[in-house]
């Protein structure tokens, strides 16, 4: 990590030695959690043998609503330089899993591309980000990261700013969200895990549903061959949003996407919406 931290759009220019940055952690990789055989992402990701799942803690946007509130906005978790967390990688067999799955990573961006510097893995490292990045990361994330799995969450400035404090994130990551997708342009296979490649997310909010209908749009429009994950399983624990998503609601999303063609990818089922999916902390 610089001196000056600047890893994600906050572009906070602090010195994480001496003082936290809005995403809540300082100058060392923090882990949360680490699961294993990790089998609650979509199949090309878990396969069968489900990921190795590293939860980071702190977060750059730390959204209202987080289902992992706990570790993104109070924290906690084992400190690593970068060369320990890639000792830390290196103490599993990784040919148990079928992916490494790096989840909310951005504020540890820096960090984490020098602990993968010339890391040799034999399954995918794969970036699962709230997409609020920064473009010029991105283009360096790719030389060690193989699959970009980003969130894409708000398209209306008002409903970001509102719920992650973030007005100009559709800005940020519809740009980031194209740099992904320059850096990594077919999605590639390997007995149904995807090898290196680009999953684009959407977790539609109920009450909120021209937002998602706005970002298929985009999504649409300006990707190349898109390959997404929609997702209805918010769960109301906490923040302004207190009922889950109707299923009319979520049944216009799915039929946009179709009108749109967005057909490559996954379409959850809405029993996914129940705090049984997640994961203690």
């Amino acid at each position: 990590m610089e001196k000056l931290c600047y890893d994600c759009p906050r572009k906070c220019g602090i010195d994480r030695s001496i003082k936290k940055g809005f995403c809540g952690e300082g100058d060392k990789i923090r882990v949360a959690k680490t699961l294993e055989n990790f089998m609650w992402e979509e199949p090309c990701i878990s396969g069968n043998k489900g990921a190795l799942a590293i939860f980071f803690s702190g977060c750059n946007l730390r959204c209202e609503f987080c289902q992992n509130f706990e570790i993104s906005h109070i924290g906690k978790g084992e400190s690593y330089s970068a060369e320990e967390f890639r000792a830390y990688l290196e103490s599993f067999d990784l040919t148990r899993f079928d992916s490494i799955d790096l989840i909310t990573p951005t504020q540890f961006s820096s960090l984490l591309i020098e602990a993968l510097a010339d890391f040799n893995s034999p399954i995918p490292i794969v970036w699962n980000s709230g997409g609020y990045e920064n473009v010029e990361m991105i283009k360096k994330l790719a030389k060690v990261v193989d699959v970009f799995l980003p969130d894409f969450k708000f398209y209306e400035s008002e409903l970001s700013s509102l719920l992650a404090k973030a007005p100009n994130y559709f800005e940020v990551a519809s740009e980031a969200l194209k740099a992904m997708k320059d850096c990594k342009k077919n999605n590639i296979f390997k007995d149904g895990i995807l090898t290196e490649g680009v999953l684009i997310r959407h977790l539609v909010l109920p009450g909120h549903i021209k937002d998602s209908l706005r970002l298929l749009e985009f999504i649409a429009k300006e990707i190349n061959k898109p390959f997404v994950s929609l997702m209805g399983q918010f769960t109301p624990i906490r923040g302004r949003i207190k009922e889950g998503l109707k299923p009319l609601e979520y049944k216009l999303i799915l039929s946009h996407a179709e009108k749109l063609g967005l057909s490559e990818g996954y379409f959850q089922e809405l029993e996914s919406a129940s705090e049984n999916f997640i994961p203690q902390f």
